[in-house]
């Protein structure tokens, strides 16, 4: 292992993950300022239940009418968030963890899932450049985040067998994506999952409370 490889693997990822721990640190010091209010109105529900189905609404595409028209952009959404977790963990497992990959049976499933993730982040990237509607809201950062997660999963596709003789080029590459990562994360839209449980935590308070949460299959609405 080459002494650069060796400095990525270790002291370069500790001090970005403190440098992001820090940020999203702050950010929730920021967050937390603005104190919620509760409902005034007259509880028609269950504020618990509907947090909880708040929370979990991001595995139940039955209960989200976007996902159900669309299954396949929802089946893509799965594939290229597995992807991502297979990765991160591949960041860990690497220099604390090797023997792990030492199972060629792991190292195929790992391969699998960022692979996927790889297609799934193309076939998103091209979409994105295709359609006059979407091209028109997207940023710079939407673009850059796409094509650098497409990066990290080639990067990490290669690497996972951690062979340091055939593959320390796609180790090198994929840790120094992860550190790049890192920094970059907290002030791009990456950062979205931050806010995902508060979010959904507040939505399905009110929800809950005001009985909208949890939603009911075949339940009618009045006026519809």
């Amino acid at each position: 292992m080459s002494p650069l490889l060796k400095t990525l693997e270790n002291e370069v990822q500790i001090v970005a993950l403190l440098f992001m721990a820090a940020v999203y640190g702050l950010r929730l010091v920021w967050l937390f300022r603005f104190k919620s209010r509760k409902e005034r109105t007259f509880s028609e529900g269950k504020e618990a239940a509907g947090i909880g189905y708040s929370l979990l609404n991001i595995a139940m595409p039955w209960a989200v009418e976007s996902a159900r028209k669309k299954l396949g952009f929802y089946l893509q959404f799965v594939i290229f968030h597995l992807g991502v977790a297979a990765a991160i963990a591949a960041t860990f497992i690497i220099p604390y963890a090797p023997r792990v990959f030492e199972v060629m049976a792991v190292v195929r499933l790992f391969q699998v899932m960022i692979g996927a993730a790889f297609f799934v982040g193309l076939m998103r990237l091209f979409r994105r450049l295709k359609e006059p509607a979407i091209r028109l809201i997207s940023t710079a950062d939407d673009y850059a985040s796409l094509v650098l997660m497409v990066l990290f999963f080639a990067a990490g596709f290669l690497a996972v067998p951690n062979a340091y003789r055939s593959s320390e080029a796609a180790l090198t590459a994929f840790f120094a994506l992860t550190a790049f990562f890192l920094f970059y994360v907290p002030f791009s839209k990456i950062g979205h999952y931050l806010y995902y449980p508060f979010t959904h935590f507040f939505l399905g308070r009110t929800m809950g409370h005001r009985g909208v949460y949890p939603i009911k299959r075949g339940e009618k609405r009045e006026g519809r």
